[in-house]
């Protein structure tokens, strides 16, 4: 593994984590090797699965749904 852990990361080291990966997460899909890609890949899925595992209730905005999508290509109807 790369990085700390991330369950030994208080919420807060986690959310800068988080925000660090996301942030870098188009160049290096785009410059990136494909070693750097993985590893990217990897550490981003540990950090937001921790993420889900302490907030399995967060709110979820009813336009990022299945059924909120589809109401916005219909227009709502």
């Amino acid at each position: 593994m790369t990085g700390v852990d991330p369950g030994r990361l208080d919420d807060q080291q986690l959310m800068k984590e988080l925000e660090t990966i996301h942030r870098t997460r188009h160049d290096t899909l785009l410059h990136g090797s494909n070693d750097a890609l993985r590893t990217h890949n990897e550490r981003m899925a540990q950090l937001e699965g921790e993420y889900l595992r302490r907030n399995p209730r967060r709110p979820v905005a009813t336009g990022r749904t299945r059924a909120g999508a589809r109401d916005r290509d219909t227009g709502g109807e």
